[in-house]
């Protein structure tokens, strides 16, 4: 049997990196590209047993390059980061249109059996996640449109595209809406991290200080499901192995408010802090959960990682990384 060559775009990324790793460990595959645009000592994980490459996806020949002999595509490449970077730089999270646009003009061209594209639940319509006691999100509630501006419409009209190469030229693509991903070896620091991994920080540093406080953004009320990487990783793989051919939900469907987060990484601590509210920092959406009804249909599976454990192995590892660039900057 004749292994697959595999091409992970955004392969330097958080989620690109997992993936990666499982690809390596796949006996069907027999080579990984991970491409990325940020030089190699900025990539979260870098696997010796792919091939490596640093280039601007955003640019077509670049894309033909990496596509070349493929014959499965990941696109995980985008310009993002957490609610702050994404209500700051919607121009930058627009202009990830161009990556997605140009691989799937590069795989088409290079005859790619099969495309997978990384959505966002920030497709969603803004008006279905106003309150904090939340609807769980169905596929369908994505239309009328009224996604987060910038980072969701870009995502959006990314999976229209993949749908439009699908329908007119035969290309088998598979569209994941990611819910909250969060996991060891992705951003917890420099303003680009999300919820999980900052709150982890922010529990850290108080602990080191003896300034026994923590700001939040917002009053702490917000809601939100969050998805551990090793499931998001199987469910990627599950997806794009499916037949399902519309965009689905992947997400955990435990419902868990800010405060509610706090608790948790402060009681990992043993520590119980004096929370500052910052009403006027970006907060997101006030609620936003996962509806699995159709995953749970199409696969029998959906992720199912607690919180709990997650979030301990999550802690554990900033808490590893804290203490290391603090010895390092010594």
């Amino acid at each position: 049997m004749l292994k697959r060559k595999v091409l992970v775009a955004g392969g330097g990324g958080f989620i690109g990196g997992h993936l990666a790793r499982a690809l390596l460990q796949d006996p069907r595959v027999g080579r990984v590209v991970c491409v990325d645009i940020k030089p190699l000592d900025d990539w979260y994980q870098v696997h010796e047993g792919a091939d490596n490459r640093v280039a601007d996806l955003k640019d077509l020949a670049a894309c033909r390059d990496a596509c070349r002999g493929a014959d499965d595509v990941y696109n995980l490449a985008a310009d993002m980061g957490g609610m702050g970077f994404i209500e700051n730089n919607k121009a930058l999270c627009m202009l990830s249109v161009l990556i997605n646009t140009h691989l799937l003009m590069a795989a088409r061209e290079a005859k790619v059996s099969r495309y997978f594209f990384a959505s966002s639940a920030c497709v969603y319509n803004a008006d279905k996640q106003r309150s904090y006691e939340v609807t769980p999100l169905k596929e369908e509630d994505a239309y009328p449109a009224m996604p987060e501006d910038g980072y969701g419409w870009e995502k959006l009209f990314s999976e229209r595209m993949c749908r439009h190469f699908s329908e007119d030229f035969g290309m088998t693509t598979r569209v994941a809406r990611f819910h909250n991903v969060y996991g060891p070896h992705g951003t917890w620091r420099g303003g680009r991290e999300k919820a999980p991994a900052a709150i982890c920080r922010k529990v850290i540093e108080a602990v080191a200080s003896g300034r026994h406080h923590i700001d939040i953004w917002g009053n702490g009320e917000q809601t939100r499901s969050f998805m551990y990487i090793d499931d998001c990783i199987e469910g990627i793989r599950r997806i794009m192995d499916s037949s399902i051919t519309e965009p689905i939900n992947l997400g955990s469907s435990e419902l868990v408010s800010i405060n509610q987060l706090v608790d948790m990484v402060e009681s990992f601590a043993g520590v119980t802090l004096e929370r500052h509210y910052q009403l006027d920092a970006p907060k997101g959406v006030m609620g936003r959960n996962s509806d699995n009804t159709k995953i749970r249909g199409y696969l029998g599976w959906e992720p199912s990682i607690s919180l709990v454990d997650g979030m301990r192995q999550t802690y554990d590892w900033i808490e590893s990384e804290f203490h290391s660039h603090v010895a390092i900057q010594q």
